[in-house]
């Protein structure tokens, strides 16, 4: 009986120092070195939202109140601007927080490959501002979520392998499929902000035909002089 349980106890402790062992292997290899954190911005954005997300479970809404949503504000109150920006980073329950993400991972690391972390920082930063600034003459919109990104991306990813002066038929094809769509339901009552949509699809239909102009800031300069 006791040669028995000797074994018994022998054999946890073999196991304990096998995990222990194993444990020791892969945090003295840095377990960071096992993954690639292939796209910065992307990835960022996801780990930040993903926080904004506990954090507002947690708190029963207030970090999204504060800060992770816009609404019209007062012009003085510097939440007003802060939050025409942070407001891609909050989302109303996990369901909204993964359909945008699922989207966004799987376009975000396609689109910053293409035109660099900096310009794709850039684009989701605009893109984000001037939603946020059209929400603001809205009368009792509270708008929150990543969605504007994820047709900002959508949009984008036509111009991923343009290589002429053509337009592509892929994007003409979301163009009716997405956009359509999105103003068809521009009138509905619910939950979704369409116009936070179509405002990301017109951003990225922007950005996709800045970055194939050889000399874009050339083209504004000719235009400006010639309205004025």
């Amino acid at each position: 009986m006791l040669n028995k349980w000797y074994l018994i106890i022998n054999y946890r402790l073999f196991l304990r120092n096998l995990v222990q062992l194993v444990c020791e292997d892969i945090m003295g290899r840095n377990l960071i070195e096992y993954f690639d954190y292939n796209a910065v911005v992307t990835l960022t954005m996801f780990f930040v939202s993903f926080m904004i997300v506990l954090l507002n479970y947690f708190s029963k809404g207030w970090f999204n109140k504060i800060l992770f949503s816009t609404q019209r504000g007062k012009w003085y109150n510097p939440f007003t601007y802060v939050r025409m920006f942070l407001h891609i980073l909050g989302h109303r329950d996990w369901k909204h927080f993964s359909n945008n993400y699922l989207m966004i991972l799987l376009l975000g690391p396609l689109i910053e490959e293409k035109y660099g972390s900096l310009n794709f920082l850039s684009m989701v930063l605009i893109t984000a501002f001037v939603t946020g600034l059209v929400n603001l003459f809205k009368k009792k919109s509270n708008l929150k979520g990543a969605s504007c990104i994820v047709f900002m991306l959508i949009v984008l990813s036509a111009f991923v392998n343009i290589n002429s002066n053509k337009i592509p038929l892929t994007l003409v094809l979301i163009i009716i499929f997405y956009i359509v769509d999105e103003i068809k339901d521009l009138g509905k009552k619910d939950s979704v902000a369409h116009y936070g949509h179509l405002v990301g699809a017109l951003c990225g239909l922007v950005f996709g035909f800045w970055f194939l102009m050889d000399d874009p800031w050339k083209w504004v300069v000719n235009f400006i002089h010639r309205i004025f």
